[in-house]
């Protein structure tokens, strides 16, 4: 037991627990507001349908388990799992390609901007960043979507 888990150590506890049921870990954040630390687990469905409040009290129940049984923050925590939401995360080539067209908030490998995705190629994400077309490689840099689609993609 260490005295705050890493996110990389969190999130692979995370994935443990959830692979398994059909449930992807997009991000995992420690959020210590001066009181309890709270563990927040933002999750996605690996069959890309919506996420259920059914699939966040299941997702709960099988982390929280992991979570106790691995133990990675000293002393007391909250362990809270939310869907994606209008802010999520796209950290794989196939969340950009869900997401074809919408803005996205791109941060790393020397950028930052907000722009449509335009194209994914293999791992290769492009970005129409005031008519110059920018392409970076996926997992190289941080994106979260900046609009959220009119129906769930």
């Amino acid at each position: 037991m260490n005295n705050n888990g890493s996110n990389n150590q969190l999130e692979q506890i995370a994935q443990t627990a959830l692979t398994p049921m059909g449930f992807e870990v997009l991000e995992v954040q420690v959020q210590n507001l001066g009181g309890q630390p709270i563990v927040l687990v933002r999750i996605d469905r690996l069959d890309e349908q919506p996420v259920t409040v059914d699939d966040l009290t299941k997702a709960s129940r099988a982390a929280e388990a992991e979570f106790d049984r691995v133990d990675p923050i000293a002393g007391e925590y909250r362990l809270e799992f939310e869907s994606p939401g209008a802010k999520r995360p796209l950290t794989r080539a196939r969340h950009f390609e869900r997401m074809l067209g919408l803005k996205a908030r791109v941060r790393g490998e020397g950028q930052a901007f907000t722009a449509p995705i335009t194209a994914v190629d293999g791992e290769l994400i492009s970005f129409d960043v005031a008519g110059e077309r920018i392409t970076l490689r996926a997992g190289s840099f941080q994106a979260n979507l900046a609009e959220f689609p009119d129906r769930h993609r």
